[in-house]
């Protein structure tokens, strides 16, 4: 039997916290299923073709990698791609209290779907989405917090914008 995860996210843009829970995670299952979330009551700074694309060039030969969109349900989602399991990645202990209610309520939803917690590296719990987000409102230098690839494309933006 194939083991596929879904690792659902915004990714807005990819921090290398996903980056580092995604390359460990690659020995645990046969496919990995990246699933940036398209959500109507969030705001996002990049469009969703933009994040996807981000994606797949931080993982340019990997195969065992697959970047979709998705609406909806994470376990419906789930269910589309035949993935049984849901990884996550927790750098405090407060995204282990929201992340626990969330599989809680996956669980009873769909009961053969598991979620995985993999912790972040020590290096990167204090990096978020959010934060990198700050930093680009501020022209700020991204190379910490974002893989390489992105940074460079972001702050290349910056120079066009002065």
């Amino acid at each position: 039997m194939t083991k596929i995860a879904v690792f659902p996210g915004s990714f807005d843009p990819i921090t290398v916290g996903h980056q580092s829970v995604i390359q460990r995670a690659l020995p645990l299952f046969d496919r990995i299923v990246i699933a940036v979330g398209l959500n109507a009551t969030k705001s996002t700074m990049f469009d969703v073709e933009q994040r996807m694309q981000w994606i797949r060039e931080c993982f340019p030969n990997e195969a065992k990698i697959e970047v979709q969109s998705f609406s909806g349900l994470t376990v419906e989602f789930c269910k589309s791609v035949g993935a049984k399991y849901i990884l996550r990645g927790l750098r405090t202990s407060a995204d282990f209290e929201f992340e626990r209610s969330i599989g809680q309520v996956n669980k009873l939803l769909e009961d053969n779907i598991e979620t995985v917690f993999l912790l972040t590296s020590t290096l990167h719990t204090p990096i978020s989405s959010s934060i990198a987000r700050d930093i680009i409102r501020h022209k700020g230098n991204l190379i910490p917090f974002v893989p390489e690839v992105v940074a460079h494309e972001i702050m290349s933006q910056y120079e066009r914008l002065k």
